[in-house]
């Protein structure tokens, strides 16, 4: 069931601090704009690396759900790692059916694709995001 690697979620108090990390310091040389996404409540920036991707996430405002990990995170880190998944919602019944906490119904996410995500709890302390594959692929 589980597909390719799409990302893995960082969780930074400012993306223009991180992407010079990962500019001036890892070397990338594909970095997207940053956006906004009011209905997440966070600004999102993606980094290529050869293989995947790396999300920037940085809270839009003190209600966004990514503030509460920088106050336990105050330097920011991973928040997620996403996989792709042919079928969404047949990959949300088996998390259900496996008793995996599933949080949250789908929603359009980063990649303007539908997600999910897995409780931490239920995967080995991971936040795991499960993104319908993309068209593209």
């Amino acid at each position: 069931m589980i597909g390719r690697l799409n990302h893995v979620g960082i969780a930074t108090p400012s993306i223009d601090e991180a992407v010079k990390l990962y500019r001036d310091v890892l070397g990338a040389t594909k970095i997207h704009e940053k956006f906004k996404m009011e209905e997440q409540g966070v600004w999102v920036c993606f980094v290529d690396v050869p293989n995947s991707q790396i999300e920037l996430i940085e809270p839009i405002d003190e209600s966004s759900t990514i503030t509460g990990f920088l106050k336990t995170n105050p330097l920011g880190g991973q928040h997620h790692v996403c996989f792709e998944v042919d079928d969404l919602l047949a990959a949300r019944d088996d998390m259900v059916a496996k008793g995996a906490r599933v949080l949250g119904e789908p929603r359009i996410g980063a990649h303007g694709t539908p997600i999910i995500f897995v409780h931490p709890k239920d995967m080995g302390g991971v936040l795991i995001e499960l993104m319908q594959k993309p068209e593209a692929h």
